[in-house]
């Protein structure tokens, strides 16, 4: 499997954590410096970001990328891709679209999220 492929099973798998409410298993994914900006322009470093997304307001159901690109310069790689979501929340369950950027970082044989960034919400 080539770089590129190993990255966007990286990001796959870390959807699939988030959708499965998974603490343990989505800390495993992301770097210890791990920081993200969300598309309402909230900032976590990663203890802040798994607790918000497994024991939040909100319950995953689905996380979905599309149209991704990755481009791998030695050990580090950037993921630009489309994220549809699928949520539970205050509001009710709520699907909506926007993109995103992730930056990983391959240590030690396996690739770890170092930085993420989603946002604006896309109509539609």
């Amino acid at each position: 499997m080539n770089a590129e492929r190993e990255v966007i099973e990286a990001a796959i798998e870390r959807a699939d954590a988030l959708a499965a409410g998974d603490p343990a298993r989505l800390r495993g994914l992301l770097h210890p410096g791990f920081h993200w900006t969300s598309h309402t322009g909230e900032r976590f470093d990663r203890d802040g970001y798994v607790r918000s997304n497994t024991a939040g307001a909100i319950t995953w159901k689905r996380q979905a990328l599309t149209d991704a690109e990755v481009v791998v310069v030695g050990q580090v790689a950037v993921l630009r891709c489309v994220a549809a979501d699928e949520v539970t929340g205050e509001g009710g369950r709520e699907t909506f679209r926007m993109p995103m950027t992730q930056t990983w970082v391959r240590q030690e044989g396996r690739w770890l999220c170092l930085a993420g960034h989603a946002g604006p919400r896309l109509e539609g």
